[in-house]
């Protein structure tokens, strides 16, 4: 068997075990792997969800409904709902020197999105691949939210042991079940606040 196969096999099987049968049917997607991206494998190769839930909190706050607040110190992500609530996700935020603060307005989506990653990466990692089509082994995950004309996106992510972490080179990143989710909830034209 390929390791592709084995891998999705594994994630199966823990989605069965962890989610029940509806998600383990959902899983026979080709992209299953990364569509539930919150899971890896461990070192004895057995799934291993991520330690960072989504979940639906109280918020006071000064962000409208509809508004997505980043808060890089919490490693949190916040979509603000209607009647004081909002949806806190966990994301991996910019590492040291990457990091970052501002208003972006969401100005593209795309699922399954190709990478190309930018000269300053290239020229710091002249490793990487100079494209990448879209897939479960691409770094921007299951979906990806592009931010004004900057080089930064809200993407999923193939690492999920990375999410509440700062790690990345200026993205927020999520786990594929939960860029799933926001991007479902989110149109071009929406505000994101980073803060540091």
């Amino acid at each position: 068997m390929s390791r592709k196969l084995l891998f999705t096999l594994a994630v199966m099987s823990g989605l069965v075990a962890q989610t029940g049968v509806s998600h383990a049917i959902e899983a026979s997607d080709e992209n299953a792997a990364a569509f539930f991206g919150n899971y890896s494998l461990s070192g004895n190769g057995r799934p291993q969800a991520s330690s960072v839930r989504r979940e639906t909190v109280s918020y006071d706050g000064k962000y409208a409904p509809g508004t997505i607040f980043v808060s890089s110190k919490e490693r949190r992500l916040y979509f603000v709902l209607p009647n004081n609530q909002a949806i806190k996700y966990g994301v991996g935020v910019g590492r040291p020197g990457f990091d970052w603060a501002g208003t972006q307005v969401i100005t593209n989506k795309r699922e399954w999105p190709d990478w190309t990653p930018p000269p300053q990466m290239l020229k710091r990692r002249p490793d990487l691949p100079r494209h990448m089509k879209g897939g479960p082994e691409n770094p921007l995950g299951a979906r990806a939210m592009y931010l004004g004309s900057s080089l930064y996106r809200i993407h999923g992510s193939n690492e999920p042991e990375t999410i509440g972490q700062a790690v990345s080179s200026g993205c927020i990143r999520m786990t594929n079940e939960d860029v799933t989710d926001l991007y479902a909830r989110v149109k071009v034209g929406t505000q994101v606040i980073v803060s540091r």
